[in-house]
This record gives C-alpha cells, sequence and structure tokens, in this order.
C-alpha cells in the first residue's frame, strides 16, 4: 500500500442519548457521514459514547448507583454485533477509518473499549482499558495488555488510548515501541471542569511530542437537560460541566485547528505525515535517542483468560488436549517467550 502524505482528520465532539444504544448509534452514524464529506479519511469518539460515559458513577454514591449500572448493562455493545456491523458498514461506504469508544458487554462485565475500523469496514483493533479510574472502577473490568497494540490501516499506523491511561507511561511507550503514526486519544468530556481540560491538553501534546506522531483526541459532551437528568443537585452538577478538549495536534506538539472546548462539533484539520520525520530527526525515543541496553520495557502482551484445562477449551488457545488434560508446557512455553523477548532485549 502506497504512504499517505496528507491524512484528513476528524474528531467529534458531540452529545450521546442518554435514553438509547439506538439513538446514540445513529448519532455516530450521522455524524460519520458528516465528516466524510468533508473529506475526512479517519474520525473519533469519545470515550464510551456508545450508549454513553457512566457520568452518574461520579456523582451519585454506589448505594444509588445500581439502576443506571443495570441500565448501562442492558444498553451496552457486544463484539460483534449489529451495532458493531452498522459502524463497520459505514466505514465501508464512506471510505473512512472510524474510532469509537464503547461500553462492550462480555457476559456479566463492563469493559471501557476501544474499536477501530479500517475504510474496508474491518474490525482492525479492539481494546480494553486496562486501569479504570477512580469512580470507574465500579463499572468496568480491566483490560489487558494484548489490547497495546499498534495496527495498520489505510491511512498509516494507528495506537490508542482511553482518558488516564495516557498517565501510564509505560502503556505509552508500548505503543511508541511499535511506531505509531496517528494516535488516537479518546476522554470523556464534560467533567471535572477546565483544570481537566487543561490536564488533558497538556498529556496529549506531550505525546505528541515525545512519540513524534500525531494525536487526534475526542471529548464528549452534555446539554445542560442531560446534566439535570443525571442529578438534580445544583452543586453536583458543577462536576458535570467543563473538561472538554477535541483537539488535534502535531508531531511538534502543536494545535492543527483550534480546540473546540464547547458546545457539539466536528474538528478537521490535514495531517502533514512528513512531520513525524521532522520530529523523529531531532528526537526518536525508540530509536537512535533511546538507550534499551540501560532502559527498556518488558511487556507480557498475552491475553487473559478466566480458565484454563476444559475438555471444551481451545487447544491453540489454551494448551488443553483432547482428553481434557491440561499441558502446561504451553503455558511454559508461553513464559519461554517472554523471557527470550527479555533477554534479547538486553
Amino acid at each position: 500500500m502506497e504512504k499517505k502524505m496528507t491524512v484528513r482528520a476528524a474528531a467529534a465532539q458531540i452529545a450521546p442519548d442518554l435514553t438509547s444504544r439506538e439513538k446514540t448509534l445513529a448519532r455516530v452514524l450521522e455524524t460519520i457521514a458528516e465528516a466524510a464529506a468533508k473529506g475526512a479519511e479517519i474520525i473519533v469518539f469519545p470515550e464510551t459514547f456508545v450508549p454513553w460515559y457512566p457520568y452518574f458513577s461520579f456523582v451519585l454514591p454506589p448505594v444509588l448507583s445500581g439502576r443506571e449500572h443495570l441500565r448501562l448493562y442492558e444498553e451496552a455493545v457486544t463484539v460483534p454485533s449489529a451495532a458493531t456491523d452498522a459502524v463497520a458498514a459505514a466505514a465501508r461506504e464512506h471510505g473512512v477509518v472510524v474510532a469509537l469508544g464503547v461500553n462492550e458487554r462480555d457476559h456479566g462485565s463492563l469493559y471501557n473499549t476501544q474499536l477501530l475500523f479500517d475504510a474496508d469496514g474491518r474490525l482492525i483493533l479492539k481494546r480494553r482499558k486496562i486501569t479504570p479510574t477512580y469512580h470507574e472502577r465500579m463499572i468496568w473490568g480491566q483490560g489487558d495488555a494484548s489490547g497495546l497494540t499498534v495496527v495498520d490501516s489505510s491511512i498509516g499506523r494507528l495506537g490508542a488510548l482511553a482518558c488516564w491511561e495516557h498517565y501510564n507511561p509505560l502503556a505509552r511507550y508500548a505503543l511508541m515501541a511499535q511506531h505509531e503514526e496517528i494516535h488516537i486519544a479518546q476522554f470523556p468530556g464534560s467533567m471535572v471542569g477546565p483544570i481537566f481540560a487543561e490536564q488533558m491538553e497538556v498529556t496529549i501534546r506531550h505525546h505528541a511530542l515525545e512519540s513524534g506522531c500525531f494525536v487526534v483526541n475526542a471529548t464528549g459532551w452534555l446539554t445542560e437537560e442531560q446534566i439535570n437528568s443525571i442529578t438534580p443537585d445544583q452543586g453536583l452538577q458543577k462536576a458535570l460541566r467543563g473538561g472538554c478538549m477535541t483537539a488535534i495536534i502535531s508531531p511538534e506538539g502543536k494545535h492543527l485547528a483550534p480546540p473546540i472546548t464547547e458546545g457539539e462539533g466536528i474538528l478537521i484539520a490535514d495531517l502533514d505525515m512528513s512531520l513525524i520525520t521532522k520530529r523523529k530527526r531531532m528526537m526518536d525515543s525508540v530509536g537512535h535517542y533511546a538507550r534499551p541496553e540501560l532502559l527498556h520495557l518488558v511487556m507480557d502482551g498475552r491475553a487473559t483468560q478466566p480458565m484454563v484445562g476444559s475438555a471444551h477449551s481451545f487447544e491453540a488457545n489454551t494448551g488443553t488436549k483432547s482428553d481434557g488434560q491440561y499441558d502446561v508446557s504451553a503455558d511454559r512455553d508461553a513464559d519461554q517467550r517472554v523471557a527470550v523477548l527479555r533477554s534479547q532485549a538486553r
């Protein structure tokens, strides 16, 4: 595939529908079409945008959160499903890469999941936030390092992190070491106040500078009516305003368009991919500016599983023999591979 020299990127700051997955999904599909009509080749949506970010868990005590938590279960997205098929079809129809945050339901658990669809509609990445933050730990399970993967797409190499994962330097370094070219960042927005937006801006601009890549960041928006529906307490409502910083950042740490900090809108900017080499010529954190013989990252990228050894397990994944006996050599071999990677890094 010929390398693209210019990519038109879009980041959507829009409000979900807090009553229905299908209504929020309709907003997503409309926004994909609108961005594509403006020439966008990639569009990024906010964190867990479908069906909605669990704002209730930030302002309600756990004892009062049960009803909303159960409702989130009912409206959450399974992968694959009709909801993901609809997004895939829109990506394929409009020829645009789509980065969508969803609440993913996997049987009895919810996860903060980032989905990347290529321009042909293929799902090329599904990753789960490795550590939910603060109130989120009451809502979502933990992901694993199998999702810390940079993937090739029609527009370049893409990596993704959600919200305060950007404060985990090793998670960021894992993507940097895989040479991401466009980094997808997603935050909830409409939370905490102006300081959240200020911190977010510092964080995404720093990642762009340190990794030498573009960052496309999307945050969500809540209307006053929606804020009132989450809590009537005016004191608590203050925690559901501000904190929006939908932005597109160059490898030189510059805004490529004025960020959206209030209201709804689609931010669009053209990415000059030659700026990646321009930045890395001066400072390549995983190349000529690295000292791997002194400092290096060892990552266990295996997907975690709650059980091994069942007669019905997949042999290729778990090492289970056809007679139902677990073959410990499978785990031993995997551990040896990690050890080899560690020794090679040294």
